[in-house]
């Protein structure tokens, strides 16, 4: 049996530039998102029950990713007549975590061909030779890979997990810190120590040892930050 070998962007690579057919039309990637972040993401297959409650969410939080500069892009292994359907029928008669009547107006690429998934490593012929893996790829205003999630296919996403990465690139871009395990904005944050005596440092700052320094950031001044940000853009 011949090894196959998968291949994708890796973290800090400029994503793969690609022109696809969606449900919003013909797009040219990335010209057409220059300057917003993108959240390009892959499902297996259109009616699919795992897939339809990612679409519920997905839809249900557009508007938070583009108060955030973020746009959202999908892509199945299908047609757009049949993403035209399968989202028809997800506003007309899905109901998943109290939402109801979500109207998907993000872009939907119908890859039939592969093409565009097998540039991002999307095919995973160890899962399925014919269908997309659950790919998530943060990309930023510049289009360069910041982050790879994937999920198998049985496995929905977590669209807290997906916002939370967002919001921590977005800070160590606006605010030039690092993020600790299971930050969230209003968590401290890790900074370098300054100098050699860890009890003289710049005020807020704390020192555990050496190699491990932190200090406050309020919620408030992430969310200032960030808004800043997102409005210089417009």
């Amino acid at each position: 049996m011949e090894n196959q070998c998968t291949t994708m962007p890796l973290i800090g690579d400029k994503a793969p530039a690609f022109e696809a057919e969606t449900t919003q039309g013909k797009i040219r990637f990335p010209e057409d998102f220059n300057g917003r972040w993108v959240i390009l993401f892959s499902h297996p297959s259109d009616f699919t029950p795992i897939c339809t409650s990612e679409f519920v969410l997905f839809g249900a939080m557009q508007e938070e990713f583009a108060q955030m500069n973020c746009c959202l892009l999908g892509l199945s292994v299908g047609t757009n007549a049949s993403h035209t359907a399968w989202l028809r029928s997800i506003h007309d008669r899905i109901e998943f975590k109290g939402h109801k009547k979500v109207a998907i107006d993000f872009p939907l690429i119908a890859d039939l061909s592969m093409e565009v998934a097998r540039k991002f490593g999307m095919i995973q012929p160890g899962a399925s030779s014919t269908a997309a893996v659950r790919a998530v790829f943060f990309i930023d205003p510049e289009a360069k890979v910041r982050a790879v999630v994937y999920y198998p296919m049985q496995l929905g996403r977590n669209f807290d997990e997906l916002k939370r990465i967002l919001t921590g690139l977005q800070t160590i871009d606006a605010l030039h810190v690092s993020l600790p395990a299971d930050w969230r904005p209003g968590d401290e944050v890790i900074v370098p120590m300054k100098g050699g005596d860890m009890e003289r440092q710049p005020e807020g700052v704390k020192c555990y040892d050496w190699y491990f320094c932190t200090k406050p950031l309020p919620k408030e001044e992430v969310e200032n930050r960030l808004r800043r940000r997102v409005e210089q853009t417009v």
